[in-house]
């Protein structure tokens, strides 16, 4: 029994630190300034595949157009042959915002991540050094691409990724939408405090074009799941740093189901798992509510309460202060549960190689590529 509680303790005291760190990177980011237009930028193309209209993409797009950046910008929306709504949509949109170049661009390249297909097609229309992309539904603030491209301009600099908020319209998608603010986003920023910087987020992706084309183009990712990642990682072995900027964006769940809910989480899962399993492997230690129960139960209820209060801090100081979610306030109560489920998932996700991804169904290869399924 003693060394029973000893190992506790120690898994306690594990638990905890991680917190602590991660709370020590939120204020680290809650404190670094917004960046402002860089003398020696260049003119952007925004690159959005888009997959039908999305609930909010109208907005998504709109905020985009909005965007003040001297150099100038496009925005190039890449669609399907027969995405007849989408391409009617961004006509609408060309017209609203006379003054910014936006276009439809009809791609027709076949890759087992169809996403990066369309991607693929976008960069041959793209006419600027740098470019950006971003999901269709991501909306973002006002000098949000002055920020996200400023790092640019330093050589040393590969890639620039977000963080993001979600909101939904269901109880099942403000609880998916509360995990990403009080537990992604957190590990995301404690990840370069260990100098791990390869990684970039489908919220944002900014890099040079020169850069792209030295790891072989978007094609050299068409046949990774995870092309997010895969990205940010061939670029950051040109030698290069990826960094996050200060900006938070935000995407919306829609009327997600419970169903849709463990889907979405166990594909992502699977996904972090193939494309970085040791860090993966090791999630458990870092759950602080499981921890405080265990803790509890054996009667150290000091060790349980300082490992409750570290989490909520965090979740809080994350969610509310950093990413500005007015969610988390309202469902703090639901941080313990969301925890737990966190943990189904991560071991759900430790097993199995199959995903379901926008209606389809795919097998993962060990190195995160997708097979047939």
């Amino acid at each position: 029994m003693f060394f029973v509680r000893v190992a506790l303790y120690v898994l306690c005291a594990a638990a905890g630190a991680y917190q602590a760190i991660a709370l020590v990177a939120v204020v680290r980011q809650l404190l670094r300034p917004k960046r402002k237009l860089s003398p020696g930028a260049f003119p952007v193309s925004i690159l959005k595949p888009v997959r039908g209209v999305d609930e909010g993409f109208r907005e998504a797009v709109a905020s985009h157009a909005a965007q003040e950046y001297a150099p100038g910008f496009e925005i190039l929306l890449g669609v399907g042959a027969d995405d007849a709504e989408a391409e009617s949509e961004i006509e609408r949109l060309a017209a609203e915002f006379p003054s910014v170049p936006i276009r439809g661009v009809v791609c027709h390249e076949k890759t087992p991540n169809a996403k990066v297909g369309r991607l693929m097609g976008l960069a041959r229309e793209a006419r600027h050094p740098w470019l950006v992309v971003n999901d269709s539904d991501i909306r973002v603030p006002p000098g949000y691409l002055a920020d996200v491209t400023a790092p640019l301009t330093d050589p040393r600099i590969g890639l620039v990724t977000c963080l993001y908020r979600a909101t939904g319209s269901t109880l099942a998608a403000r609880f998916e939408a509360l995990g990403i603010v009080i537990d992604f986003a957190p590990s995301t920023l404690v990840a370069p405090m260990f100098g791990v910087s390869e990684f970039g987020l489908g919220s944002t992706l900014a890099f040079r074009r020169e850069d792209l084309e030295a790891i072989g183009g978007f094609g050299a990712v068409a046949d990774y799941l995870a092309d997010d990642y895969q990205l940010g990682a061939r670029i950051h072995r040109l030698g290069r740093v990826n960094r996050i900027a200060r900006t938070a964006v935000e995407t919306g769940l829609g009327a997600a189901t419970w169903t849709g809910v463990w889907r979405h989480q166990v594909r992502w899962a699977r996904t972090i798992r193939v494309s970085n399993g040791i860090g993966f492997s090791g999630l458990p230690i870092t759950c602080a509510t499981l921890w405080a129960i265990l803790a509890l139960a054996a009667g150290m209820w000091p060790v349980a309460a300082g490992l409750v209060v570290l989490r909520l801090m965090v979740a809080l100081v994350c969610g509310v202060a950093l990413l500005g979610s007015t969610e988390v306030a309202r469902l703090i109560w639901l941080v313990p549960a969301r925890d737990l489920f966190g943990l189904v998932v991560w071991a759900a996700g430790m097993g199995g190689d199959t995903v379901e991804w926008r209606g389809r169904r795919l097998r993962l290869a060990r190195d995160g590529r997708i097979t047939p399924a």
